[in-house]
């Protein structure tokens, strides 16, 4: 078990590799046990360990989410990646939809915040694993000629998996 200072290091990193990450791809658990995975736009990017979304009350992503709340979620940049385990609950609530919505939504929701087909999906991540390159492509790049030279694997990124 890992101590509160650790976590509070763990989730603050994860917020720092998510910062202006606006899109996640959301993997449920269908009836037949089979995984489904779509994109969605991350609504909160100030992470705290919850992730939400907005969607349609009567999507297939809510009716997964009442039968099994058990979630995947990952996020990802040019030079980031990060998956998270966690578990989803789907929220009815106005002031919180209206808190979360973006102009973008408009495309979804033309209604917009007030539409009584928009709920709150929240997802409580439980663990984190995240992969991170310092330095970005550059740094890949030059990492890449140096295996190819040397014969030696690549060790350049940063890795762990956090507890949320």
């Amino acid at each position: 078990m890992t101590d509160t200072t650790e976590d509070a290091h763990g989730v603050k990193k994860i917020a720092e590799l998510a910062k202006g990450m606006n899109f996640a791809m959301l993997t449920t658990v269908d009836e037949a046990g089979a995984f489904v995975t779509r994109p969605m736009a991350l609504q909160d990017t100030d992470f705290s360990g919850d992730l939400w979304f907005l969607s349609a009350r009567d999507s297939r992503k809510v009716a997964h989410l009442k039968a099994n709340p058990h979630v995947g979620v990952s996020l990802s940049s040019r030079d980031v990646w990060i998956s998270i385990n966690g578990t989803g609950e789907v929220v009815e609530d106005r002031q919180k939809a209206a808190e979360l919505w973006t102009p973008q939504m408009d495309g979804w929701f033309p209604q917009g915040a007030d539409d009584p087909s928009v709920v709150v999906i929240r997802v409580d991540g439980e663990t984190a694993e995240y992969w991170d390159t310092p330095g970005g492509l550059v740094a890949s790049a030059l990492s890449l000629v140096k295996v190819k030279t040397t014969g030696k694997r690549y060790a350049g990124n940063d890795h762990d998996e956090v507890e949320l």
